[in-house]
């Protein structure tokens, strides 16, 4: 099954115009196959089996890879079912991870996928981000963040960028909204790019930048 998938999965992203190596394809298959396992029991995330459910799984991601830096850390806000820290992890292995979770169940799962893909230099925290804020070795300390299904406010940006350090980017993984949705998100951040997401009708990936001060 994993080696059918990942052919699926190379076919989905030649069609999303991202080239996919084989030995990547292979890992998101791996990824793909042990949350359908979990799903199957626990109900972790809506997991759809057409293409598109498994392109926004596991293809669309990758739209973040050219916004990120070569080295660092990476923390993901809401992390669910893995997508799409999971497979920008796969992507970019040499990058440091941090995925943030509040629900029991799905911190189970995460560490349970680090455990089985043998991700390195990945930490899942247990918790609400706003409660992790309190800890002062995570406050700007990271090169980038990424959030997916987390309700953003004004507010919600402002906490979430403490996260970032300046010159680090926020990105967004955002359904349809109005285009000026995030222009003027905070003073202390500057839209960088609004991509359109291949195969998702008006969703689109919000690059925001933390100014240097």
């Amino acid at each position: 099954m994993p080696s059918r998938l990942s052919d699926r999965l190379r076919r989905l992203a030649e069609e999303a115009g991202v080239l996919l190596e084989e030995p990547l394809a292979e890992r998101l298959a791996a990824y793909v196959e042990l949350l359908r396992q979990w799903n199957a029991k626990l109900n972790l995330t809506r997991l759809d089996r057409d293409d598109a459910g498994l392109a926004r799984l596991a293809i669309e991601p990758l739209a973040a890879l050219p916004y990120l830096p070569a080295q660092g850390t990476l923390v993901d806000i809401g992390s669910g079912g893995g997508s799409p820290a999971v497979p920008v992890k796969l992507a970019r292995p040499e990058l440091g991870l941090r995925m943030v979770e509040a629900r029991a169940r799905k911190v189970a799962f995460l560490r349970e996928t680090v455990r089985h893909l043998g991700l390195e230099r990945t930490e899942v925290l247990a918790g609400r981000y706003e409660a992790l804020l309190s800890r002062s070795e995570l406050r700007e300390a990271h090169d980038a963040l990424t959030v997916r299904g987390v309700r953003l406010s004004r507010e919600a940006l402002r906490r979430l960028q403490s996260f970032v350090a300046q010159g680090g980017a926020l990105l967004l993984f955002r359904g349809p909204e109005p285009e000026d949705a995030w222009s003027n998100a905070s003073p202390a951040l500057a839209r960088e790019a609004a991509v359109p997401l291949p195969g998702a009708r008006g969703s689109g990936l919000v690059v925001l930048r933390r100014r240097e001060v």
